[in-house]
């Protein structure tokens, strides 16, 4: 193992925030257990852990060395609704195109999967074009949408989350009056009603794929880590990719950037450029709308970005 075991448990400053997250008491109980827990599986699993990489808010997360010298990671989410299904994700996806997962403890709520090395975010990859990095994650989104579900049931669907989204749209938007266009937010909660429903197929979808968890690999030349899986749409994946491999509102034309984006996304997916445009509208008008309920000023920039974004839809 490169870095140096540790013996004494080390929780990062930025897991605090699960104290602030649902259930106070709870968030604060899981991490008065967390270094049980680390003790726990660290014996277990025969590992020997490196010191936890910093900036996650929602796990613990380490290098970790098997016992037969291996490089791996330990990761112990603190238990919420998102993290339930990554495990059986990671299972259906079986390491193509995903990080493998070595062993799952469902009640320590733990996972010991392969550590990517080098370990490099494709949002870091700054030798890369975008549109080549796009290219890259169109790619493996294609080879997991591929994957075979034996069992859909076992996952959250999709259509289910953005339907509770399109309701809490409606009520945030009556009760925070943020001063939104009343017809694009409508028509960001009807999306995630309908674009469900309108599907040409469910698949599995990743659910969190954006520019940091896509990491460099030696088995294969990217792995996607971290999925918060649901089944439904594909067309609901690729909007953080388009948004965030830089920012397209920044570029003298966005709608053209745009379009040629979803235009990549489309040629290797076989996804409709204008749906994906639908998804991302409606995906928009949500983050603001949940932006202004945790207390923050409303952003009529992001209104304008979605206001582009259907457009670019047809809508």
């Amino acid at each position: 193992m490169t870095e140096p075991e540790v013996t004494e448990v080390l929780v990062p400053p930025t897991l605090g925030v699960v104290a602030s997250i649902g259930d106070l008491a709870e968030g604060r109980d899981w991490l008065d257990s967390l270094p049980g827990l680390i003790a726990e599986l660290r014996e277990g699993w025969a590992l020997r852990l490196g010191a936890p990489w910093t900036g996650g808010s929602c796990s613990w997360v380490a290098p970790a060395e098997l016992p037969d010298g291996r490089p791996a990671v330990l990761k112990i989410s603190w238990p919420h609704p998102e993290m339930m299904g990554e495990a059986a994700a990671l299972r259906v996806w079986h390491a193509h195109g995903a990080v493998t997962l070595h062993a799952h403890d469902g009640v320590r709520h733990a996972l010991l999967l392969e550590r990517a090395d080098p370990g490099t975010t494709l949002g870091d990859s700054d030798g890369l074009p975008a549109e080549e990095r796009l290219l890259i994650a169109a790619g493996l989104l294609n080879r997991l949408w591929s994957a075979p579900v034996a069992d859909p049931g076992g996952f959250d669907l999709l259509s289910h989350v953005t339907a509770r989204w399109a309701g809490l749209i409606e009520q945030r938007m009556a009760r925070l009056r943020p001063g939104f266009d009343p017809g694009l937010v409508a028509l960001g909660a009807r999306l995630l009603r309908e674009l469900p429903t309108t599907a040409a197929r469910r698949v599995l979808v990743h659910g969190d794929v954006n520019p940091g968890n896509i990491l460099a690999a030696r088995r294969e030349p990217w792995l996607v880590i971290d999925p918060k899986p649901m089944v439904g749409d594909p067309g609901y994946d690729p909007w953080k990719l388009v948004e965030q491999i830089d920012d397209p509102f920044r570029h003298p034309n966005p709608a053209a950037v745009l379009r040629r984006r979803f235009a990549l996304f489309g040629q290797v997916t076989g996804e409709d450029p204008a749906r994906l445009a639908a998804w991302a509208a409606a995906r928009r008008v949500e983050d603001s709308l949940w932006w202004v309920s945790r207390g923050n000023p409303p952003s009529h920039r992001a209104m304008a970005e979605a206001a582009i974004l259907a457009s670019i839809a047809g809508l």
